[in-house]
Parts: C-alpha cells; sequence; structure tokens
C-alpha cells in the first residue's frame, strides 16, 4: 500500500470514530448527573475478558458524568467454595438453604473474593471503586425469608447514606448483598431484588440487569419472540400468563417493584455481548429490553 492510500484509510478509520463520538453525545448529556444501578452477574462476571470491558465500560460512564453503582451477587462463586471446603450445597424451591458454616462461606465468597475482584478491576482504571457489602453503614436491613432456608433474608429497608456519601465523591459503589437483621445477624440475599432496592432508594434514572439472555421473550425459550420494549403491564401479563423460565421470574418482578417504586426505566441486557453497556447507552439502536414505567 503506497503513502497516500494508506493516509486515506487512517482518515476514513478517525472520521468513523468521530461519527461515534458524536452519536454518543446527545446521550451523554441526557444521563449525565443521573444514577444507574448495574445488577452484575452470570457470564459476564465469570468469564476474564468480559469482566475487563464491564469494568472499562463503568468507569467511562463514570468519566462522562454518569452515576454508576454496582450490585453483585455470586451464587456459582459460593457453591465452588463450599465444594472446596467439603460441604456439598442444599436447596429449597431453587433457593440455597443456609446454616451458619454455608452463611460464613458465603460471606467469604462475596465480600472477600468477588468484591474484591470487581474493585480491583475497576481500580485499574484510577482510584474509583470502593467496596463494601449490605452489613456496612446500615446499608440493607434485612428479615428471614423462611425457617427452612436458614440465613436467607429478605430487603427489609435501606439505608442510602453511605451510597450517597461515596457517589457525592465521585466514587463508583460495588455492592455485595449481605445483609443484617435487627440483631445483627448476617444474611444473604437475592441480588436482583437489592439491586432494585437500592435503586428505588437511590432514585435512580435506570437500573439495568446483565444477564444471560438477549433479554425478555414472549414465549421463553423462542429467540425469535424477543420483545425490545415493554412497560410494568406488559411484565405483569408475562408473568401471570406462565411464559418467564424460572430464573428471570425474580428479574422482573424486581423490575416492576423498581419502576413502580419511583424507578424511571429498567434494563435486561445480555451480558455476553462485549461493551453491551455502550451499545446500550450511547448509541440509537440499543441492545436487549427496555422497561418502561
Amino acid at each position: 500500500m503506497t503513502a497516500a492510500p494508506a493516509a486515506a484509510e487512517r482518515l476514513a478509520r478517525a472520521h468513523e470514530k468521530a461519527a461515534i463520538l458524536a452519536e454518543a453525545l446527545p446521550y451523554i448529556r441526557e444521563f449525565a448527573g443521573r444514577t444507574i444501578v448495574l445488577k452484575y452477574g452470570g457470564h459476564a462476571m465469570e468469564d476474564p475478558e468480559l469482566a475487563g470491558l464491564f469494568a472499562e465500560d463503568v468507569v467511562l460512564m463514570r468519566l462522562v458524568g454518569m452515576y454508576p453503582v454496582v450490585v453483585h451477587g455470586g451464587g456459582p462463586q459460593i457453591t465452588e467454595l463450599m465444594r472446596r471446603l467439603g460441604k456439598e450445597p442444599e436447596f429449597v424451591d431453587g433457593l440455597r438453604v443456609t446454616d451458619a458454616e454455608t452463611m460464613d462461606i458465603a460471606r467469604m465468597a462475596l465480600v472477600g473474593k468477588v468484591n474484591r475482584e470487581i474493585v480491583t478491576s475497576l481500580n485499574l482504571h484510577g482510584s474509583y471503586a470502593v467496596g463494601l457489602s449490605g452489613e456496612d453503614a446500615g446499608l440493607l436491613q434485612v428479615e428471614a425469608r423462611d425457617a427452612r432456608l436458614g440465613f436467607v433474608g429478605d430487603v427489609r429497608a435501606i439505608d442510602p447514606a453511605i451510597l450517597q456519601r461515596m457517589l457525592r465523591e465521585d466514587l463508583i459503589p460495588v455492592v455485595a448483598t449481605i445483609g443484617v437483621d435487627t440483631q445483627g445477624q448476617a444474611y444473604n440475599v437475592n441480588a436482583d431484588t437489592v439491586a432494585a432496592a437500592i435503586a428505588q432508594a437511590l432514585a435512580a434514572e435506570k437500573l439495568v440487569y446483565l444477564t444471560d439472555v438477549a433479554g425478555v421473550y414472549e414465549a421463553f425459550g423462542d429467540e425469535q419472540s424477543l420483545i425490545s420494549q415493554t412497560d410494568v403491564a406488559g411484565l405483569e401479563r408475562l408473568l401471570s400468563d406462565g411464559k418467564v423460565g424460572e430464573g428471570m421470574i425474580p428479574k422482573l418482578q424486581s423490575c416492576i417493584d423498581a419502576l413502580r417504586g419511583g424507578v424511571h426505566r429498567a434494563h435486561i441486557l445480555d451480558g455476553r455481548v462485549p461493551r453491551v453497556l455502550l451499545l446500550e447507552f450511547f448509541t440509537r439502536e440499543g441492545i436487549g429490553t427496555v422497561i418502561d414505567a
């Protein structure tokens, strides 16, 4: 390739990048100063390459003026650590039975491992992220769900003061979903539910779930029936008709609760897609399913 065509090709690539930035500008302006709660889990968290891209995208969101809050689970990591320690997981109605020993293991996996890994990956790009659990500063107050499950909790209240303080200091909170009851007993709590409760408490602009599916389907298992946009009534219809896979039910119910609680919009995105957050927030095309109030 001669010098002139090479220069022309470089210029064309530069124009393409400039056009992408220009396309993103209205979205950056729209969401600047707004709080976005990101529920992070599934394949996006387990795949190192996707985890690295997620960290870059979250930091970019912060740098353009958005206020991301990351809420994560870690069921597979808890199971892995339990088995390494010689304890076999037990489930009732799809929920992990959590005795005192399992609770200690869950805290080690979520707070000591998963949370630290997410914080470290974000802080590779600057001093932005701070890790905490729902035990810190009374953030996540819970009550026992079912005596058969042991230390599995439901959200009773959120005290967002510690998150608000971090956001005022331009930090990115990363929340592990361990909460406490009125006696200080720790409980493991469903991360989808916690993300929705935090989004309500912070009056978030958006609640985003990263999942292992492309979005919400009109007919479970039929990838051609992907719903690009719906509302609370649409989600309630899908749930009442029994058209939702078991793993998606808590996410959809959490979306309904959040939107009814004042969150403006919810998104269910395929976390297996590289740069999925940037595609959804900063391009015209969007991706996944958007749910309006």
